[in-house]
């Protein structure tokens, strides 16, 4: 396994997170990942992607979402930046809360942390978010 680094930039559009699932199907077996981890890598990546583009970027397709892969030895690390707002990542309800268990959405932020060893979010100064997710395998 060699390090290597695969960047996408995609539109802001619903349709791209497909093009971004498949961009990390194709590099995640490319770095060794297993199985199991590949399939949470891939609900990660498309929580992320999604919230970058609705969220973020409010489907402005003025915008892009970038998207980093690198894969060094036994880690994978995903960047996903916006080009929104930003936001207080402690502001966002917890999904697992009674209160909000039935709602349709919120639950990007909880899966990302669930499958990923490590999940943070940086508002960039130039304006934005960089959603910074690590995988040991």
């Amino acid at each position: 396994m060699t390090e290597q680094t695969t960047r996408i930039v995609l539109p802001s559009h619903i349709e791209a997170v497909a093009d971004a699932a498949a961009a990390v199907t194709g590099f995640v077996e490319n770095c060794g990942v297993g199985e199991a981890a590949a399939f949470g890598i891939d609900m990660a990546v498309r929580e992320a992607v999604t919230n970058a583009i609705v969220h973020g970027n409010q489907e402005d397709e003025a915008k892009a979402v970038e998207v980093t892969f690198n894969c060094q030895e036994h880690v994978l690390e995903i960047e996903v930046r916006d080009q929104g707002e930003g936001f207080d990542p402690a502001e966002v309800p917890d999904p697992t809360d009674p209160a909000n268990i039935l709602k349709t959405s919120g639950r990007g932020m909880f899966l990302m942390r669930s499958f990923m060893d490590d999940v943070r979010w940086l508002t960039r100064p130039d304006g934005g978010t960089t959603v910074r997710m690590v995988k040991k395998f």
